[in-house]
């Protein structure tokens, strides 16, 4: 009988709290200071740390499901476990769709960077090439091990961080801390809103792969913890920085927010340090996507959900390679193909899906008090649940009308797959 191999626990509560952090910090922070400002001036600090609350909310919410699983798959298993298998496939094609979508939309970010820095990378074949090389390349580390994997994520955390770092430092000491507040309008505050929900997007990768995690009933829950208020407190500090160094010094001119405020406060060397930071962070938030999102796959394979060929693992690294190969296919064929700007609008509305599929299997577990979920403070629990609902069904009330019909369409795409990989499957059970 052939040995079932599986790949081993070696993600402790630090290195999931790198993939949720690093899910979190990628393009983004480098555009959204001036964004922020524009919407909520000098309030934009506290906007954070005051939107961070809901947003903990829902991490609350993962965290406390993932105490009950150890398996990998994150939201895929939860929704599978309470809604069946048919919701737990749609589940995991909307993931890996809205995952798969992002990464390709950061490749070609990825690229726009650099060649900011290396003008040759822009060029009609140059381009491309770039894009399907960083792509075969984050894969290969990933499969070649989740240990190593790690290791790089803390590398790349840190080269990422540091030029961050000396910039708050510098904006801060220099200048000092704002102190004063001025409170935005409601609409100015509404949009502020939105966008710190889509910064925070993320928060809970780590919960993907529970089945790679030290002790994840309770390593997950923390590493949820500690890297929303982490991060809630290093976007805000970010945003001190930002005004303290004066951003009506470049109005007009907001592409580059950070990358302009360096060079107001350190010259030309701190806009090409942040440039820099820039690429290593969106190639480092690449690298957390592919150890996290591709174990949807090898989950959904281990279960029955797909082919047996997603829950392959190699023997020489641990690793579920063949899941990880298939993601990386799957993500340089939307950038290639630039299917990702047409699916940018569509994937918000599935992410909210996803929402409202993991507070329904919420609330299903705790009634049927699942592995004693139930068993602690109802009443807290339930305040928790309702500003996570409350959350969710804010950022549905912002989506377009004009996302509705793609989105079912969506679900009638999954529900054709889900037969194909059922009918599949069941060719390969022995009789």
């Amino acid at each position: 009988m052939t040995e079932k191999l599986a790949p081993p626990r070696v993600v402790g509560t630090l290195g999931a709290s790198l993939l949720n952090i690093n899910g979190m910090i990628g393009a983004g922070i480098f555009a959204l200071p001036a964004l922020l400002y524009a919407g909520a001036g000098n309030f934009s600090p506290y906007a954070i740390l005051m939107f961070a609350i809901p947003i903990a909310c829902v991490g609350l919410i993962i965290g406390k499901m993932s105490a009950v699983f150890e398996e990998s798959g994150g939201v895929q298993l939860y929704v599978e476990t309470t809604l069946g298998k048919f919701s737990g496939f749609q589940t995991g094609w909307f993931i890996i769709c809205a995952s798969g979508t992002g990464r390709a939309a950061n490749f070609h970010v990825f690229v726009s960077y650099l060649a900011a820095l290396f003008p040759v990378f822009n060029g009609p074949i140059a381009r491309p090439a770039t894009i399907v090389g960083a792509i075969a390349f984050v894969a290969l580390l990933t499969v070649i091990g989740t240990r190593r994997s790690i290791t790089a994520l803390w590398v790349g955390t840190v080269l990422k961080l540091a030029p961050l770092i000396v910039l708050i430092a510098f904006g801060l000491g220099v200048n000092g801390v704002p102190t004063d507040v001025t409170l935005p309008t409601f609409g100015g505050l509404e949009s502020v809103a939105l966008l710190i929900a889509y910064a925070f997007s993320g928060f809970a990768a780590s919960n993907i792969a529970s089945g790679e995690t030290t002790n994840p009933t309770s390593t997950i829950f923390r590493s949820i913890m500690l890297s929303i208020a982490g991060v809630a407190v290093f976007y805000a500090a970010i945003q001190w920085a930002y005004i303290a160094i004066g951003p009506d010094a470049w109005a007009g001119s907001d592409d580059a927010p950070l990358a302009n405020a360096a060079r107001v406060l350190l010259g030309e060397g701190g806009a090409v340090m942040i440039s820099a930071a820039a690429v290593i962070s969106i190639a480092v938030n690449q690298l957390s996507g592919f150890i996290a999102y591709p174990r949807v796959l090898f989950a959904m394979g281990e279960r029955g959900l797909l082919p047996r060929f997603f829950a392959h693992v190699s023997r020489r690294f641990l690793t579920p390679d063949h899941a990880i190969i298939s993601y990386g296919v799957f993500v340089a064929a939307i950038a290639v193909s630039g299917a990702f700007a047409s699916l940018a609008t569509l994937l918000v509305a599935i992410e909210q899906v996803i929402f409202v599929l993991l507070l329904t299997a919420f609330v299903l577990l705790w009634k049927r008090n699942f592995r004693g979920i139930a068993e602690a403070s109802a009443p807290l629990w339930f305040v928790i649940f309702a500003v996570a609902s409350a959350l969710t069904a804010w950022l549905c009330l912002q989506l377009p009308l004009g996302a509705v019909f793609p989105t079912a369409g969506m679900i009638a795409i999954g529900a054709v797959l889900y037969w194909l990989a059922k009918l599949r499957t069941s060719r390969e059970l022995p009789s």
